[in-house]
């Protein structure tokens, strides 16, 4: 039986469901199975991005479903290629015809580009102009740092609902967790149960995969769940979003099945004690090029 997730309040008033399916990655052709797949077990948020390509499956996922547009959360974002005021009004635009909807949930900025500052800001302005007519309900940013936010709440009045960020237990991130709360951003994790991606840290060449950490395994095993379902708890009872990831229905189903079982303080505190402070995602500060401003086609 299918369960409806738990829900976290932005700082608007929107509400969103605390676990999301992710599609970074995922094939066009796999998308839209994936997304009705995720909504048929209970998910209600599906996070998507214009650069990821896969817009229009993920609509049609939410078409299948036969779920009613206003009970599902979609979130998407505006790739730096559009930043800029009209150019992110057009992104808009872009993106809603491709998800076959008028409105957005969420809309945010996926990348800081620092060096294109002046465009991120005049994006962010649009995004405000799309919440104030209502065609967005909430508006955030992804992979910014502490000192993004900061340069960018100077220059803009709507403070961010969300910031979406690399954050699993090797990458906790508790410093920019910090800045979050301190301005009622809610810390959304990117990538929160590790992916399959090794991870360094200080181990000299040792790289470590997080889904085969020995503290985790432990705990998954005292509560009778996988190791996903340990990490998605933990963001769950630190109060975050999570969008974990996959194209498995077998995976979708269990990575929503966290709402069973808690974790001790004292299991929580070996998760957070398992941090690195390193990420294996880009580098925020790193600068957009050409090369990385790739166009995003038409609708």
């Amino acid at each position: 039986m299918s369960r409806v997730s738990e829900v976290l309040n932005l700082n608007n008033g929107v509400r969103i469901p605390a676990i999301g399916l992710g599609v970074f990655q995922s094939p066009p052709d796999e998308t839209a199975a994936a997304v009705e797949t995720a909504l048929r077990v209970g998910y209600r948020h599906i996070d998507t991005a214009a650069a990821y390509g896969n817009e229009r499956q993920v609509g049609e996922g939410i078409r299948r479903s036969g779920l009613d547009r206003d009970d599902v959360i979609i979130e998407t974002k505006v790739w730096p290629s559009d930043y800029g005021y009209d150019e992110t009004l057009h992104a808009w635009e872009k993106s809603t015809r491709k998800l076959g909807v008028d409105r957005l949930d969420l809309l945010i900025l996926h990348q800081q580009a620092a060096n294109l500052f002046d465009r991120t800001i005049a994006a962010y302005r649009a995004l405000e102009t799309l919440l104030a007519d209502g065609r967005v309900r909430a508006i955030g940013v992804s992979n910014f740092t502490a000192s993004a936010i900061d340069r960018l709440m100077a220059e803009v009045e709507v403070v961010p609902a969300v910031n979406q960020v690399e954050l699993h237990p090797y990458h906790s991130q508790g410093a920019l967790q910090e800045a979050h709360a301190a301005r009622g951003i809610l810390t959304q994790a990117w990538s929160p149960i590790g992916g399959i991606t090794f991870y360094p840290g200080p181990w000299g060449d040792e790289r470590r995969n997080v889904m085969q950490d020995e503290t985790i395994a432990a705990i998954a095993a005292a509560h009778g769940k996988s190791p996903a379902q340990v990490m998605l708890r933990w963001h769950l009872q630190q109060g975050r979003s999570a969008i974990p990831k996959s194209t498995n229905p077998g995976r979708i189903a269990e990575n929503f099945d966290v709402f069973d079982f808690e974790l001790s303080p004292d299991e929580l505190a070996r998760i957070d004690a398992l941090d690195t402070a390193e990420g294996s995602g880009p580098d925020p500060d790193r600068e957009f090029g050409e090369r990385m401003l790739f166009p995003i086609p038409e609708a």
